[in-house]
């Protein structure tokens, strides 16, 4: 039976065509790659997966704000990939444990404490330091390097300030106790002088290798402690030369027999010569312009790499060492070649292949490494992979000055980071960094910290007041009503919420820029902070899904950016880095009661007129809980709002609160003191007749009128007219003043 013709036109509806929204490009992360000097789009090798090897410190020493530069910005970059670009990132880093510096400072150590356990008597003291004063006189002489020659005249200075008073006694022949304190003096000033004179007469004969792996043993122990106190993540593998000896053999073997590498003198080098000549391979790619520099050259080959006899085994001067053949005083390890040890330069790339192979995505370290490590880096790894794609992202940290200076020894401001972490928390030197972009020069300095330190005050206020907000009672009962209807400052808000998202995507898209990133976050607390001050000034209660929102972000952002070192629902954590207990969420239901007591009793004592209760309430506010690290906010005509914060912090507060309202009381009072001498000194002019007030100007006149105005000056000459037009001006003010005084004693006697 035939349909209806309404049932027929329904069958022949369909659903209108459908198009998806234009939408837009999605933002591609781009990083500064050294090897081009641009910014690249960031494309892993194997999807989300990423291989990266990091140049780790060579521990010899302890680790300073230039070690800080590097490892925690590349901690920021890491992050970042890892937590909020959710790539799959490997990280690998390596720790230098056999190399020149090494070998030399385990060598003085070890024969300077030899010769202290040796207890030298006093005067064969001295004349073993006048000995070691005579080669550092002329290594002075010989160094151009300002910075060096400053810190060598320091020490040469030192020392013999420290020799002069033990020769004095030595001649004066005091006892046996003051020479020894003396020689106690000295032998600690010269330390370093006396260990590089007994290095350089004795060093060839230290052979143990023992000696040689206990101080890069102690240095590396130090590093991790330092980085974890900074809050860098450990790599997720740790490579140390001592450990890679084997394959680092056999990587140089490969370069030898692909024809890159040729045997002089027991040593390997590389032939720079014959593989920039090759078709597939260029020299110096990161840095051309500094292919040839030879003290530059010279400096990656080491201090006791660089003699007249090494360098002379070399086809070209460019040439570098892959293997070095061991002399007497140092470590060595058997090869091919005979016994030696492996150069500075191959040691990354040995390692760095036998784990992430012939080609990985990001290589990374300081800036001044570029020439000649990495390219050296660089050359040998493609010739033994015969490629040229070893690595794919170069990337440079940039240099740390300290307040505009080169960190250095001789001038005195070589910090470490066990200095730089008692004066400032690991979050404000993170903060620091994170306001600099990571390849340029930061510069570490009172200004810079000042700049964190007011940065993380902000952000810490805004989380302390969300969390004071989001704390505010609701009625259990009612569970619709915490969804409250937005108007047009929520929705306000809101859009620019997103915008900020996106504005803060875009930044760490171009090339991880955290600087701009937290401008932005910080602009985004100040307009939550406006629409906050709009609500209470209105006596409304802000949004608080809204801001626990914004304030979620803002903390995840921090969370990935290593600022907030631990887990925390919002901003940072009370309690300090490390601390297991969830401080703010066992005391503050206690605090939130006593607040609502006081509150209830400062009510009770205004209605009843009893100061004494208010002043105590006052107290509790101000002396005794800022103590134990809590701050109360009183808002008239609103709840009081508690607030967890650190109590260095607020008793800081608290005292320049105090210093500020000292400095009112003072200017008040000296306002005060000031209004009344003027009063005093008005009064005592008013006081005086104005027949009498130029007759004590003996020195200026000779002659006065009947009403006491002067007509002559002192040599007998009559006063001009102009000066007589001046005078009677002043005589009729003080005519005004004194008819004032009187009419103020109307009785005829003086107030």
């Amino acid at each position: 039976m035939a349909g209806s013709s309404a049932d027929q036109g329904r069958g022949r509806r369909a659903q209108p065509p459908w198009a998806p929204p234009a939408g837009s490009e999605p933002c591609k992360l781009r990083l500064y790659n050294s090897l081009t000097r641009n910014k690249e789009v960031f494309v892993p090798q194997r999807g989300r997966r990423v291989t990266w090897y990091c140049c780790g410190p060579t521990v010899y020493d302890a680790s300073h704000m230039g070690h800080a530069r590097s490892y925690i910005s590349f901690d920021i970059l890491r992050r970042v990939l890892r937590d909020y670009f959710q790539f799959d990132v490997f990280y690998c880093m390596n720790i230098t444990d056999i190399d020149d510096k090494i070998i030399r400072r385990a060598r003085q150590n070890h024969l300077f404490e030899q010769y202290r356990g040796r207890r030298p008597r006093p005067a064969q003291l001295l004349q073993d330091v006048r000995a070691a004063l005579e080669p550092l006189a002329e290594k002075l002489g010989a160094t151009a390097d300002p910075d060096k020659k400053q810190m060598l005249e320091r020490m040469q200075s030192a020392v013999q300030l420290a020799a002069g008073p033990l020769g004095d006694a030595l001649r004066a022949g005091l006892a046996a106790e003051e020479l020894e304190r003396r020689a106690q003096v000295l032998l600690d000033e010269a330390r370093d002088v006396l260990s590089d004179w007994l290095d350089s007469t004795l060093g060839s004969g230290v052979t143990d290798n023992s000696i040689f792996s206990e101080l890069p043993r102690f240095w590396e122990a130090e590093f991790h402690k330092d980085m974890a106190a900074l809050n860098v993540l450990p790599p997720d593998v740790l490579t140390r030369v001592s450990e890679y000896v084997p394959e680092i053999v056999c990587f140089v073997q490969r370069i030898v027999d692909n024809g890159y590498g040729y045997v002089s003198g027991g040593s390997v080098y590389f032939d720079t010569v014959k593989f920039a000549a090759s078709e597939r391979h260029s020299y110096g790619k990161l840095v051309p312009e500094a292919v040839g520099d030879q003290q530059a050259l010279q400096e990656g080959e080491g201090d006791l790499s660089v003699s007249a006899e090494r360098l002379s085994e070399k086809r070209s001067p460019n040439d570098f060492a892959l293997w070095k053949a061991s002399k007497p005083g140092e470590p060595s390890w058997p090869s091919p070649w005979g016994k030696g040890r492996p150069g500075w330069h191959i040691e990354c790339s040995a390692m760095a292949g036998t784990l992430l192979g012939a080609s990985m995505d990001i290589h990374g370290g300081g800036f001044d490494l570029r020439f000649p490590h990495h390219d050296n880096e660089l050359a040998q790894s493609e010739a033994h992979f015969e490629n040229d794609c070893w690595v794919r992202y170069f990337l440079h940290t940039g240099h740390l000055t300290i307040a505009g200076c080169k960190m250095s020894k001789s001038l005195k401001n070589f910090i470490t980071i066990k200095d730089a972490l008692r004066r400032h928390t690991a979050r404000q030197l993170r903060l620091a960094f994170l306001l600099h972009s990571w390849k340029d020069t930061l510069d570490y300095s009172g200004s810079t910290m000042e700049s964190a330190l007011q940065y993380e005050k902000f952000m810490s206020e805004f989380f302390l007041t969300v969390k004071g907000l989001l704390r505010a009672p609701l009625d259990p009962l009612d569970v619709t009503g915490r969804f409250e209807k937005w108007g047009e400052e929520e929705a306000a808000l809101n859009e620019s919420f997103f915008a900020k998202k996106a504005a803060v995507h875009r930044a760490l898209c171009d090339n991880v820029d955290t600087r701009s990133a937290l401008e932005e976050m910080r602009a985004l607390v100040s307009q939550c902070n406006l629409y906050m001050a709009a609500r209470k000034a209105a006596r409304r209660q802000p949004s608080r899904g809204l801001l626990e929102g914004i304030a979620g972000y803002l903390t995840r952002m921090l969370q990935i950016f290593g600022a907030i070192e631990q887990e925390s629902a919002l901003g940072f954590p009370v309690g300090g880095p490390g601390s297991s207990l969830n401080l703010e969420g066992a005391v503050m239901p206690y605090l939130q009661a006593l607040s609502e007591f006081r509150a209830s009793v400062r009510r009770i004592a205004r209605e009843r007129n009893v100061p004494e209760v208010l002043q105590l309430s006052d107290a509790l506010r101000d002396d005794v809980l800022p103590e134990l690290g809590v701050r109360l906010e009183d808002h008239e005509g609103l709840p009081t709002v508690v607030k967890l914060v650190d109590r260095e912090t607020l008793l800081r507060e608290r005292a320049e609160k105090r210093r500020v309202e000292e400095e009112r009381r003072r200017k008040k009072e000296e306002a005060a003191r000031k209004k009344q001498e003027q009063e005093a000194a008005r009064l005592a002019k008013m006081k005086i007749p104005p027949s009498e007030m130029f007759l004590s100007e003996g020195d200026k006149y000779s002659r006065f009128d009947e009403n006491g105005l002067p007509t002559h000056d002192t040599e007998g000459k009559e006063l001009s007219k102009g000066q007589a037009k001046k005078l009677r001006k002043l005589f009729e003010a003080q005519q005004k003043l004194h008819a004032e005084y009187l009419q103020m004693a109307p009785c005829g006697g003086a107030p």
